[in-house]
């Protein structure tokens, strides 16, 4: 059990099942090396804390760290800016301040949205939040989702607001009871779809049900092509890590399915890692490609959907935590704050790289 734990707290893939080979569906690795190197990278921002979520709104960047802080970095100037929230935050492994993104109309409202996990006499939980930007302090307003479950491990946490104007939050099984994946009736092991109110879309999968798709373990990332195509990242058991598409009502498989395993009415994987270790987070989609934060991979990886290969586009920096995607650059940042990691001097950053470094 000591070694299991262990295990456990080294990375983000756990040990509660026997590794068996895979090789049916486990993305092709290429041959060519990764492009860029710590020393090829830009540092936009340092001495982050345990940076989880990264928005972009013209030249400036808020990043929310797990601790329970917003940073705002502009102009090469970086503002921690305070939390005031109605929950205290957990301490659990994993858990704190983690999705953050900014209102479609936060220029006019200065309005975002918040995932976090909390405790309190009945346990401990994850809750979606409305926040308001005042004098450098993030405030909690209108609840828009609670009782999220939560656990040791596994909590998911992205937020991300659709091309459909919705707002998707990606929920773990909580670690200790993966069957919830399966129940419909749970919020946990889910890819969820909101209003920015709070309210159920009427033409979600299932009636008067946040559940957009199920079978999860613990989801990461989630990302859109410009046809609308969704894709997310999951942690696998030992292994077995995920990136999946995304449809709408469909079940894809946690615990009763894992890797490239089939069974009927079940989805397996576009990639899984086979007895490889990704630990994959936040992702991007540029060009067709699939760019996808890596913990335990301790890199940037890219998919090719239609090659169906993956490959390192950018090592050397540690844990790698969310990843974002404008214009010329690729931004990401790295997570070796986060006790699973050894940080260097100035961790953990926000890094810049030319798209053009990548190819």
């Amino acid at each position: 059990m000591i070694f299991a734990s262990l295990i456990m707290l080294a990375g983000c893939s756990s040990v509660e099942e026997e590794t068996r080979p895979i090789e049916e569906n486990k993305a092709e690795p290429q041959d060519q090396e990764a492009v860029a190197q710590v020393d090829q990278l830009d540092a936009v921002a340092k001495n982050l804390n345990i940076p989880w979520s990264i928005n972009k709104l013209g030249d400036t960047f808020f990043i929310s760290e797990r601790p329970g802080a917003v940073v705002r970095v502009s102009g090469g100037n970086m503002t921690r800016q305070r939390l005031s929230l109605k929950k205290g935050l957990s301490q659990a492994a994993e858990a704190g301040f983690l999705g953050f993104v900014l209102a479609p109309d936060f220029q006019q409202t200065n309005k975002a949205y918040a995932y976090y996990t909390y405790e309190n006499g009945s346990g401990q939980f994850n809750r979606i939040v409305e926040l308001t930007l005042a004098n450098d302090e993030w405030v909690e307003g209108r609840l828009l989702l609670d009782k999220i479950p939560s656990g040791r491990f596994h909590h998911g946490g992205r937020l991300k607001i659709g091309p459909d104007g919705k707002l998707y939050a990606t929920t773990g099984d909580a670690a200790t009871n993966p069957e919830i994946a399966q129940d419909l009736d749970s919020l946990g092991g889910k890819i969820l779809r909101l209003n920015l109110d709070g309210s159920v879309p009427a033409d979600n999968p299932f009636e008067q049900s946040y559940v957009y798709s199920y079978g999860h373990r613990n989801p990461q990332g989630i990302a859109w092509d410009n046809d609308r195509t969704t894709y997310a990242s999951e942690h696998g058991p030992s292994a077995r890590d995920e990136i999946n598409l995304i449809q709408p009502g469909k079940n894809y498989g946690w615990p009763e399915i894992t890797g490239s395993d089939t069974k009927q009415g079940m989805v397996t994987p576009l990639f899984q890692s086979g007895d490889d270790t990704w630990a994959p987070s936040g992702m991007a989609v540029h060009d067709g490609k699939l760019y996808v934060a890596t913990l335990r991979g301790n890199a940037l990886r890219e998919f090719d959907p239609a090659a169906k290969t993956t490959r390192e586009v950018v090592k050397g920096v540690g844990r790698i935590r969310d990843v974002l995607i404008e214009g010329d650059y690729a931004y990401f940042i790295s997570n070796n704050t986060d006790g699973r990691g050894t940080p260097g001097q100035g961790d953990d950053k926000l890094y810049r790289v030319k798209l053009d470094q990548l190819r």
